[in-house]
């Protein structure tokens, strides 16, 4: 049986998801296939180089520093949140927390990474190929939030947050082969994704990429028609769906310790579920 797991990632709120991933660390679980959208991404990272914890000191520690995210990032670089400190600076050979290449190459699990094309708005999936020594563009390109944060070139190709395009690639689990599927969202099921709140980016965006600004006007409908999918898997035992019962206040960019760690817990606690789902 070929089993999978999805990180959608939510910004600084999947530290839920980092949450769950270090339980199945704790517990031995693993997986033949891991997909990650944009947080989610840098997570399964994480999670592959068995770097227990590693993700939740970003989350509670340095996604507070100035270099990491602020207003001074985006008037002096264009992007909010500083993806080459994160992902370079930090995480590169000799950084001050540094992500262990070699362990997650060799990890035998498939690792996919989604993007979008910003000039087609066509989905990228990026495989570990695209992951390679002190080089996480893919990653970079995948959490580029539009808007907020300027695309991220990856071999020539500008790329935004996987989210705009396949924010729940279930579909793409299961054409990969996968038989079940652990999908890990960062808002309640029930909760579904309303359009208000991408109008502004998608107008904004649109002045100088106008299919990603369709993607990312639509991208409320593409949530919520995901999760409506991953819930008929989820009936036909094909896959659990293992979301957080409230956001502690949490969005997508902002920043509270206290409710930080609240969805962390809050992910140890609802991975429990996972175990019997994979044995069942």
């Amino acid at each position: 049986m070929k089993t999978g797991i999805i990180d959608v990632g939510g910004g600084f709120r999947d530290i839920y998801g980092a949450g769950v991933l270090d339980y199945c660390q704790d517990n031995g679980i693993e997986f033949d296939y891991t997909i990650g959208v944009s947080a989610g991404s840098a997570n399964i990272a994480t999670f592959l180089a068995r770097q227990r914890g590693r993700s939740y000191t970003f989350y509670t520690e340095y996604v507070f520093r100035k270099e990491y995210a602020s207003l001074g990032n985006f008037l002096r670089k264009g992007s909010y949140v500083d993806l080459d400190y994160a992902y370079g600076t930090l995480s590169n050979t000799g950084g001050e927390n540094p992500l262990d290449f070699e362990a997650l190459l060799q990890n035998p699990a498939e690792f996919v990474i989604v993007a979008c094309n910003a000039i087609t708005g066509e989905p990228i999936y990026y495989d570990k190929s695209r992951v390679r020594v002190d080089d996480c563009d893919a990653l970079k390109a995948s959490s580029a939030l539009p808007v907020f944060i300027k695309p991220y070139v990856v071999d020539g190709v500008p790329g935004f947050d996987g989210g705009i395009v396949d924010p729940i690639p279930v579909e793409r689990a299961f054409a990969d082969g996968c038989d079940r599927v652990v999908l890990i969202l960062t808002r309640p099921v029930d909760q579904p994704r309303i359009p208000k709140k991408d109008r502004t980016p998608a107008r904004i965006l649109a002045r100088r990429y106008p299919k990603a600004a369709e993607r990312l006007r639509d991208r409320w409908r593409t949530y919520n028609e995901g999760v409506e999918r991953a819930q008929e898997y989820a009936k036909e035992g094909r896959l659990l769906i293992v979301a957080p019962d409230d956001t502690c206040g949490l969005s997508t960019l902002s920043r509270s310790l206290d409710s930080l760690k609240q969805m962390y817990a809050k992910g140890l606690r609802d991975a429990e579920a996972i175990p019997a789902f994979l044995k069942a």
